[in-house]
């Protein structure tokens, strides 16, 4: 499995994000091919001290080809460019391979 994580600093205007993200974003991840599983929150705290990011977005792939194939595509695209729309903190984008560990 690979996960890609969006983390998202604070934006001018939480409400504006909250509601932007949820009526609108979200209902363009809803159709975007290739996530196995994929979860969000607003709810981000650090162990110690403030948390340098507002809200956090996990995508979970089949494999890192299938992570830039989504990422790629028309979907994925419009996804991207739909961002300056709300996250006016700027974005932090990671990716890594989730290992199977079994014993």
């Amino acid at each position: 499995m690979h996960k890609l994580v969006v983390l998202y600093p604070p934006p001018a205007d939480p409400d504006h994000f909250r509601d932007y993200y949820v009526t609108k974003h979200l209902p363009l991840v809803k159709n975007w091919p290739g996530p196995l599983a994929w979860r969000y929150s607003f709810d981000v705290a650090a162990l110690e001290g403030d948390a340098p990011y507002f809200a956090v977005f996990e995508a979970d792939f089949a494999d890192a080809p299938a992570m830039h194939a989504a990422l790629g595509s028309p979907d994925g695209q419009l996804l991207a460019a739909d961002v300056a729309n709300y996250a006016t903190g700027g974005v932090v984008i990671i990716h890594h391979p989730v290992p199977d560990i079994t014993e």
